[in-house]
């Protein structure tokens, strides 16, 4: 059977759009949304159709346009960065030899629907490569979708299964939804599962309309409240299969690809798979879909990343053991092993509750095994004891000499320590190796890791447990699909680190951070998380209540500023209050152009009338209280009593860690609300709370990087920095600088970190934007070795495409040479502050390295049990506090040799505020 592929060309160019990252090539042309497109092309071009067509929308009106005159009226208009990419993906297309069909007064949706009827009519199999939902109302035999980016393939049964009714449905389900994207409204508060039940219950549109009158609630009032307009609503979102065409399918064959003409157009917009393809060195397509366009300078360049050795993408075989005779064969190869990959399943994502439900190893790419111990289903065969099959692995596990790699290993490590297994000797994760090679290239997760690196793509957890509400716990898993998952864990685990470490290993800089600094603070991180932190709930909820009192009494002074009951929580109230009643002055607008009622827009508004300031009050307490007072209780754990954070490495791109489930880096410390929460982190009995924080660090790196001889003397003096710099940014002598000075030189130090312009500075001040510009010019004037840093680092970044730590670490700016000056200003900024805050970072992590080593000597007597940015806390016996303060400081100051001393300033109480 002949094979049609009909492209909607439209679709695809936006969803790559948005879907990829902002990718230029060496000249600064954008080429993301241009590199999905072509690569969705090689892809169906590997597939050989006999027919295919390229569709886009043709300029100009529609007919929907004059039956609907608000049709797509607000749509927004083509970005800049993606018109730019229209021309060439045109031109790249006409080269691979595709038809490109464009007809005056229908959409390309209405030209590719009536070819696939004709299509589908002359005995073809047809293919409508497509993102959008639209095109579902024509799937039928001989018709189905694909979306060729996430590779889903929808045909009747898809259609049933995706939107609960049948393709023939598709277009009344629309209909009564709506199109926001096309400005096609619809009925109120109708979303998909609404309309389905309908159509469900009374067939068709036509059906729904004749009922009405029978449905109840405010559902069935938006629906009789919209019933004059549903019948046009059908005709628009109708896909017209009857438009006059000058050929049919039969004469969309594909033509020789001008391979001249596509080296061309590869080489300029740096597409090297393509390139290579072209040339006949591609290995077989593994790497059509990884991007190519990763930011000048990235660690073995583009080309490392799209051509993995084939052997890497190629199936696994995986072994279920469930006879001890398999389990000493395996063991026997773990000992044989020079690395040992292994992975984890378990019951629960919290790895402080997990049970453990079965292990996976590999020692060689493709091969591994799966060790089940807790799947319980009915008929589940029957698995090794639990307890045995950890005591025949312990020495293996805990033998520092035997090296092990895990992808996001921390999770494991707790997992098996809580049943009794301290693992040593991990010596390697996937996921930090990607993560120090480029922060911001991809995600660090191993589906992503796996598809960029290698090729392959995995077994996800909802093929194997299902989804949604359907979904089954693991241990309820086959053991036959179960291993496939499991098992190719561990082994995918092994193949990238095989990948990964050798780009590693060719960046010496890289490398040492990554073997210096990352590594060494998995088991650091892991112990912390481990310790935990006291807290009092009866004291949270004691505050949960007076903020519940507190908001109570902000809602009713808000009711009588208002002059009537609103909700508070509710924008569309707001805004009818604060911009239609209150005629204050909209100065924030949302995406689509209405009022905006954040906290940026309220702020904004709020020396206008006493109500934005309420409502700001309003939301900071209901914030502390569900984020803190009334969350923090639910997370201690019932086992230890302890709230267990979860601390992220590959979270900030410049390698701050990170902090979820609770998050306890962002409790405020400026106000009392924030304080009296960090009262309720307590110390037990006989033991105190010690806090030791970094002093101005970042100024500190400032000071150290730009070499400026009247910042680094400040700093070297003692002096108050913030004093300092007002007495020379004023010319006033020191003991004469006042509060408004010295606010003002703190401003200016911390905002040119973060590149505040002039702007910023007068509106932090409340001061004229020229006065605020002759401020920063007196900085720099004073202090002209900044000045000179902040442009050698923007030529750095702009010549290389990333900016370095102290340490070596590298964050890349992807933005750096975009054309939109708001992300090229966007990525600058972030090239000025990434040294610094990058720098106390790795600081700050080679200082728990150092301390967590200490402790190990002290048995308990002191633990470190939060890190929040720049500071350590540790729970401590009372008669151990000043051995400890001693030994802290002296590390955390040795932690790295700047031009100017690091200092740190500590604090010790019954609890964490205390303790400031």
């Amino acid at each position: 059977m002949p094979r049609l592929v009909l492209i909607d060309g439209s679709s695809y160019l936006y969803r790559a759009f948005h879907a990829l990252p902002p990718l230029t090539n060496a000249a600064g042309e954008p080429t993301g949304a241009l590199f999905g497109v072509v690569n969705m092309l090689r892809a169906t071009l590997k597939e050989k159709p006999d027919y295919a067509a390229f569709v886009v929308d043709a300029s100009g009106p529609t007919f929907r346009d004059a039956m609907y005159a608000e049709y797509k009226a607000q749509r927004a208009p083509m970005p800049d960065e993606l018109r730019a990419q229209v021309e060439p993906m045109l031109q790249i297309v006409e080269a691979l030899g595709f038809p490109i069909l464009r007809v005056p007064g229908v959409e390309a949706d209405d030209v590719i629907g009536t070819l696939a009827v004709q299509g589908a009519a002359q005995g073809m199999q047809v293919t409508i490569s497509t993102s959008d939902k639209d095109f579902a109302q024509l799937v039928r035999p001989g018709i189905t979708l694909v979306n060729t980016m996430s590779g889903s393939v929808l045909d009747e049964a898809g259609v049933r299964e995706k939107f609960g009714v049948r393709p023939d449905q598709i277009v009344d389900l629309l209909a009564l939804m709506g199109d926001s994207v096309d400005n096609i409204p619809g009925v109120e508060k109708c979303g998909p599962k609404t309309a389905a039940k309908w159509l469900g219950e009374y067939g068709t549109l036509d059906g729904v309309i004749a009922h009405a009158g029978e449905i109840g609630g405010k559902l069935g009032e938006n629906l009789r409240a919209a019933l004059d307009r549903l019948p046009l609503n059908r005709e628009l979102v109708t896909i017209k299969t009857d438009v006059a065409l000058d050929g049919g399918p039969e004469t969309l064959k594909l033509r020789e690809p001008d391979v001249d003409a596509l080296r061309a157009l590869y080489a300029r917009y740096d597409f090297k798979a393509a390139l290579r393809e072209l040339d006949g060195q591609a290995a077989d397509g593994a790497d059509a879909k990884v991007p190519t366009a990763a930011p000048k300078g990235y660690p073995g360049t583009a080309a490392a990343a799209e051509a993995p050795d084939p052997a890497l993408a190629a199936p696994g075989e995986y072994d279920c053991v469930l006879e001890r005779g398999q389990l000493d064969a395996w063991i026997e190869r773990l000992r044989a092993a020079g690395l040992i990959a292994f992975d984890t399943e378990t019951d629960s994502l919290d790895p402080m509750r997990a049970n453990l439900v079965g292990l996976s190893f590999a020692v060689e790419p493709g091969h591994a095994a799966y060790v089940p111990l807790a799947h319980d289903y009915p008929g589940a065969p029957a698995q090794l004891d639990r307890d045995a099959v950890l005591a025949a692995l312990r020495p293996i596990l805990e033998d520092v000499g035997r090296p092990k790699v895990g992808q996001h290993g921390k999770y494991d490590l707790h997992v098996l320590r809580r049943h009794g297994v301290e693992v040593r000797g991990y010596a390697h994760d996937t996921m930090l190796e990607s993560f120090v090679l480029n922060s911001t290239a991809s995600r660090h997760d191993m589906d992503t890791l796996a598809r960029r690196h290698l090729g392959y793509e995995t077994i996800k957890y909802e093929d194997v447990a299902g989804k949604g509400a359907k979904q089954i716990p693991f241990p309820q898993v086959a053991l036959e699909q179960a291993t496939a998952y499991a098992a190719e864990d561990a082994d995918i685990t092994l193949r990238l680190h095989h990948a990964l470490h050798a780009k590693l290993a060719a960046e010496p800089a890289l490398e040492k951070v990554y073997r210096e600094i990352e590594m060494p603070l998995v088991p650091v991180l892991t112990r912390m998380e481990a310790n935990g932190v006291l807290v009092d709930a009866d004291e949270l909820r004691r505050q949960s209540q007076a903020l519940a009192r507190r908001m109570h009494a902000a809602q009713q002074q808000a009711y009588e500023i208002a002059g009537r009951s609103f909700n508070l929580d509710s924008p569309k109230q707001l805004q009818a209050i604060l911009f239609d009643e209150l005629k204050l002055p909209v100065l924030v607008k949302t995406p689509t152009g209405q009022p905006s009622t954040n906290e940026e827009a309220l702020e904004a508004i709020a020396d206008e009338h006493p109500l934005p300031r309420l409502i700001l009050e309003y939301r900071g307490l209901a914030k502390l209280r569900s984020t803190y007072t009334d969350k923090l209780p639910e997370a201690i754990n019932p086992h230890t009593g302890r709230v267990h954070t979860s601390y992220h490495q590959a979270g900030a791109a410049t390698g701050r860690l990170a902090s979820s489930d609770p998050n306890l880096q962002n409790i405020p410390i400026r106000t009392e609300d924030g304080r009296r929460i960090r009262q309720a982190f307590i110390a037990p009995e006989g033991r105190r709370i010690v806090a030791c924080d970094y002093s101005q660090i970042e100024l500190r790196i400032m000071a150290h990087l730009s070499q400026d001889p009247g910042l680094v003397a400040a700093f070297e003096s003692g002096q108050d920095i913030h004093r300092a710099t007002a007495s020379e940014v004023f010319g006033v002598p020191l003991e004469q600088v006042d509060g408004n000075q010295r606010r003002a030189a703190k401003a200016i130090n911390f905002g040119l970190m973060y590149g505040m312009s002039a702007f910023g500075l007068a509106r932090q001040l409340g001061i004229a934007r020229g006065e605020a510009q002759d401020y920063i010019a007196l900085y720099f004037a004073r202090y002209p070795g900044v000045r000179e840093f902040m442009e050698r680092t923007r030529e750095q970044a702009r010549a290389k495409g990333y900016v370095e730590t102290v340490f070596g670490r590298r964050l890349y700016l992807n933005d750096i040479h975009a054309r939109n000056q708001g992300l090229r200003a966007a990525a600058e900024r972030a090239a000025i502050n990434a040294p610094m805050q990058g720098t106390a970072a790795d600081i700050i992590k080679r200082a728990m390295i150092s301390v967590d080593a200490w402790l190990a000597e002290h048995a308990g007597r002191a633990l470190m049990i939060m890190q929040v940015h720049d500071e350590l806390v540790f729970e401590v016996e009372a008669g151990f506090v000043d051995t400890l303060l001693a030994e802290v400081k002296q590390r955390m100051q040795g932690a790295a040799q700047l031009r100017v001393p690091l200092v740190v300033d500590a604090g010790v109480g019954a609890n964490w505020d205390q303790a400031h």
